[in-house]
């Protein structure tokens, strides 16, 4: 991904290889498609899919006209650069008005409500047959039915506006590596004029419509990683054929994430074996001895371990506070059991 952040109205031009490089991680390909794009595929029309006979398995990038066609298919090329503005602030205004104008026909309701109660008209609230057949103004403006009418509608529009606001809110936000390797590409390709673009800059209301796994901050750091290294060997562990063929701007990096995600858990799998290996060797070595001095040193050890553990946890994966909190019990709990084991046994063989 794009790690730094390039001033707002600048379009940069990097040598390649570039320190903005953009790299992103993807999916699967659906289509076997060739190692390197051909001829074919640098002109318009169905020549700007990949894949044989036009297939939609995906679209090289640069085979779009410059403009808007080329900005969707760089967008949609990964979903990691599927960003867009939420339009918090005109939800907000919308739900506003709304709310007013509903507030505004209570107000009236309750109006006609009062006014038909206190001048002996209490048979229109006992029953909506009585009133829509003696509908009359009686001294206001309109009728329970008009008003009722217009706060359907409003209601409609509200319930709707809201709950689509509420499906929103739980959109992801992108993360800085995304947000940095889009609007890098904005800069350097310019695909529309700058009047257009400006949306790319609202960083607080941009949304990402990306689906499945959360990603922690390991696994950008992972991703930095391979892009800073970037030679053959990661190129070939971490890219497929298909994913190459997306794009020639060598700028771009396109990793499985599939692939990702499988050293990502190695990687995982390796810290937690010496976290669980290391404490249990240090303790067994102190407490063999079975000094009183050993036992709390062991203790120390245990202490570190668990504080060391719970940061990994933290840092390595998206795990929540409760779920955080109930696995480090756990792994206090095991280390505090082979204390006591290792204790005990020292203690007989020092009888």
């Amino acid at each position: 991904m794009a790690d730094i952040d390039v001033p707002a109205d600048e379009k940069v031009h990097y040598p390649n290889p570039s320190p903005s490089s953009t790299n992103l991680s993807n999916g699967d390909a659906i289509v076997s498609i060739p190692e390197e794009p051909d001829s074919s595929q640098s002109g318009n029309g169905d020549s700007k899919y990949l894949g044989s006979g036009g297939g939609l398995g995906g679209i090289f990038v640069e085979a779009c006209p410059n403009g808007y066609p080329k900005l969707a298919a760089f967008l949609s090329s990964e979903q990691n650069f599927s960003l867009y503005r939420g339009f918090g602030y005109l939800h907000s205004r919308v739900l506003l008005d709304l709310q007013d104008e509903l507030s505004t026909l209570e107000k009236e309701l309750d109006t006609i409500d009062t006014f038909d109660s206190a001048n002996g008209h209490g048979l229109r609230l006992n029953s909506r047959r009585v009133d829509q057949k003696n509908a009359q103004n009686s001294g206001v403006e309109r009728s329970r039915r008009h008003i009722l009418s217009d706060v359907r509608k409003k209601l409609v529009d509200y319930d709707e506006i809201l709950c689509k606001a509420h499906e929103l809110a739980a959109f992801q936000k992108p993360s800085d590596r995304d947000y940095n390797s889009v609007r890098t590409w904005f800069y350097n390709d310019t695909p529309v004029v700058q009047a257009e673009e400006r949306w790319i800059k609202h960083k607080e209301d941009i949304v990402t419509i990306r689906h499945g796994r959360q990603w922690s901050s390991f696994d950008g750091l992972v991703e930095s990683i391979l892009r800073r290294i970037n030679c053959k060997l990661i190129q070939l562990v971490f890219c497929t054929p298909e994913l190459r063929a997306k794009t020639s701007d060598k700028n771009i990096h396109y990793y499985s994430a599939t692939r990702v995600e499988k050293f990502v858990c190695l990687l995982i799998t390796i810290v937690i074996f010496i976290l669980l290996v290391l404490p249990v060797v240090a303790m067994y070595c102190l407490t063999s001895s079975g000094q009183v001095a050993s036992t709390f040193h062991a203790v120390g050890v245990l202490i570190v371990f668990t504080m060391l553990f719970s940061a990994a946890m933290s840092l390595m994966t998206k795990a929540q506070r409760h779920e955080l909190f109930a696995a480090s019990a756990a792994y206090c709990a095991v280390l505090v059991v082979f204390i006591s084991n290792f204790s005990n046994s020292g203690g007989q063989l020092g009888g």
